[in-house]
């Protein structure tokens, strides 16, 4: 094995474990306070899919679908999401409400000015530039192996 790849692998490991912690425990805004960090990642993929199923979200948080029903009994009452009805009377899913849209904007919009202003002083271009190549590849490759 390339050590490199598992160096990779362990970095890129650790800086979403505690870089997740850090900004979770550092973004002093009421809207982290009022939503769960779980929540906030819920509305994420549900805007990413657009229109998602709960058994979906279970794999895609890697939990239990009984964490997901939870989470999703929750933001149906905060009505940031509602349940959708299929011709498969059996099948339901997920989509984001407005409300839940506006919350996920004024979320991404905290955590892209935290994280710019975190990274403003010791990042350069070049380097976001690597980055963003590096990582469109990354997706690239993922979404082509059918991931």
């Amino acid at each position: 094995m390339d050590a490199r790849i598992k160096e990779a692998v362990d970095l890129f490991t650790e800086v979403m474990v505690y870089g997740t912690e850090r900004v979770i425990k550092s973004i002093d805004d009421p809207l982290w306070k009022e939503y769960s960090p779980e929540q906030m990642q819920m509305l994420k993929l549900i805007s990413k899919e657009q229109r998602i199923t709960s058994g979906r979200l279970a794999v895609l948080q890697a939990v239990h679908k009984s964490a997901i029903s939870s989470r999703i009994k929750k933001m149906l009452e905060k009505e940031l999401i509602r349940i959708v009805e299929t011709p498969n009377r059996r099948e339901k899913v997920l989509e984001l409400t407005p409300k839940g849209e506006e919350v996920l904007l004024a979320s991404d919009t905290v955590l892209t000015n935290y994280i710019e202003k975190l990274f403003s002083q010791q990042i350069g271009d070049a380097e976001i530039d690597q980055f963003l190549a590096t990582f469109r590849k990354l997706k690239d490759i993922i979404t082509t192996d059918g991931v």
